[in-house]
């Protein structure tokens, strides 16, 4: 079975958030079980891609409107990821090195897409499965059901993954003119909300959508910017698969990244090196316990809701408490932590930014993570806290929801609140500092963590059995 996925992310090559993480290990766990998934990605001008060898398979020319593109498919020769690696490569468009924002974003992802099937239909490749992740790709499902250029393609089965129902890839119709040739009786497909809808178009046209969750497929029906009817209305189509983790690259007994080593056995020892390590590069007493935030300073994170939370546990608890966070977004935010940053310099430290081989060691060497988030489709900080033996204290949505059950209920190894509210997260904190002063109690807890299993086995061949039961569909069995 061959099924190849497409994405604007994928880790090593190219990350921003947990769409990067998911694409660089699903398919690597694919083919572990005898599938045979790709990777097709834009180009970045990033240090992977300088420092990989890569071979041009197949030169091609695409149409974006009345502009002509010419674009090079280039791949990885070494399956390094796993995986074979595809980058398509467009001069001027995609061969620049951040992911998103640029103003041209939509001519970018257009273009991706349309080069994409060019090099399909024109290499007579007939995959059995096309793997879509989010708004990105969202076109392919409609052009390879409605546009005469890709009859070829038209049988495939397509599958779009959302990882964020919040990012939608909306296009004005005055760039209509972008797609090729279509069948205009079609168009409605395209449309949501006055405008080209790329994340509603994969939904009305995949052969099935899935959600990072089961708990956020559940929410997209009644929060999802603006799609809440189409979920409604496309529920039968939808499946819940809760996302997996990397463990050949999360697991603190190999961890390059980690000062010390550890594992189930040994993560007593092995967390209160990494915290004294953590601490000490933070100015922080190591003796206290480490409460981190890890992520994008967004509202969508319940990152707005930090300033409060940081004041109200110092005020509470004074010295007997230390907060990390390691992030960056919204400026208003940054520049509230910052004054916090000053306010509280031996309680409160900040790295604004990301650092992939900090935030390993944070997860090592912090007690708890918190994760206020009003909308988190599945989360992956979570799981990385669990396999390091970090006890998660979240806000119970999506999938958070899902993979975390409160301390005090039976099998529990969590802290659980009800809503992205300053109130509830302080009454979590409060929470974890009790548990916290009960050393046996805690160790417990980390215990039953680190034996927990999120890995990407179960997740894949719930998807394996998905496209199994696609091709069963195209067949008519």
């Amino acid at each position: 079975m061959n099924v190849i996925h497409l994405s604007a992310e994928c880790y090593p090559v190219a990350k921003v958030g947990g769409l990067g993480d998911v694409v660089g290990a699903l398919p690597k766990y694919l083919n572990s079980l005898g599938i045979n998934a790709c990777v097709v990605l834009p180009y970045y001008d990033r240090k992977f891609v300088r420092e990989s060898n890569f071979e041009t398979v197949y030169e091609g020319c695409g149409k974006l409107g009345h502009q002509k593109f010419d674009f090079i498919i280039l791949k990885e020769i070494t399956d390094k990821l796993g995986f074979p690696l595809y980058l398509i490569k467009i001069p001027g468009l995609l061969d620049r090195q951040e992911v998103y924002s640029y103003p041209d974003e939509t001519e970018q992802f257009v273009a991706f897409q349309l080069a994409f099937l060019e090099w399909m239909v024109q290499t007579n490749n007939e995959p059995d499965v096309i793997h879509c992740h989010d708004h990105h790709t969202g076109l392919i499902p409609f052009l390879v059901s409605h546009s005469s250029l890709y009859n070829s393609l038209k049988n495939v089965p397509t599958i779009c993954t959302i990882h964020n129902g919040e990012y939608q890839g909306w296009i004005g119709w005055d760039k209509v003119s972008y797609l090729p040739e279509i069948d205009l009786s079609k168009s409605g497909l395209l449309d949501w909300g006055g405008c080209i809808n790329s994340l509603a178009t994969a939904v009305k046209c995949c052969w099935r959508f899935t959600t990072v969750s089961p708990g956020y497929l559940k929410e997209l029906s009644v929060n999802s910017n603006g799609l809440e009817l189409l979920f409604q209305m496309e529920e039968k189509k939808g499946i819940g698969i809760i996302n997996g983790i990397d463990t050949q690259v999360w697991d603190p007994k190999t961890d390059e990244r980690l000062i010390k080593n550890y594992d189930v056995k040994s993560f007593t020892a092995g967390k209160k090196e990494n915290k004294k390590h953590l601490c000490n590069q933070f100015e922080l007493n190591a003796d206290l316990p480490l409460i981190v935030f890890i992520g994008r300073l967004v509202g969508e994170k319940g990152a707005d809701l930090l300033p409060e939370i940081i004041k109200q546990t110092f005020k509470a608890y004074q010295n007997k408490v230390s907060i990390l966070i390691l992030g960056s977004g919204e400026k208003i935010i940054e520049k509230e932590l910052l004054s916090l940053k000053a306010k509280y310099k031996k309680q409160f430290a900040l790295f604004i930014g990301y650092d992939e081989d900090l935030a390993h060691r944070i997860y090592a060497g912090a007690d708890f993570i918190l994760m206020p988030s009003r909308v988190e489709p599945c989360g992956l900080n979570q799981l990385y806290s669990l396999r390091y033996g970090t006890l998660p204290i979240v806000n119970n949505t999506g999938g958070l929801g899902d993979t975390i059950i409160d301390f005090e209920e039976a099998n529990g190894y969590g802290i659980l609140f009800d809503h992205a509210a300053v109130s509830d997260a302080m009454t979590a904190v409060a929470r974890a500092i009790t548990l916290y002063n009960d050393e046996k109690k805690l160790s417990l807890i980390r215990k039953k963590m680190m034996n927990l299993n999120f890995s990407w086995d179960k997740s894949a061949k719930e998807y394996i059995q998905l496209y199994k039961s696609l091709i069963k569909e195209k067949h008519g069995l």
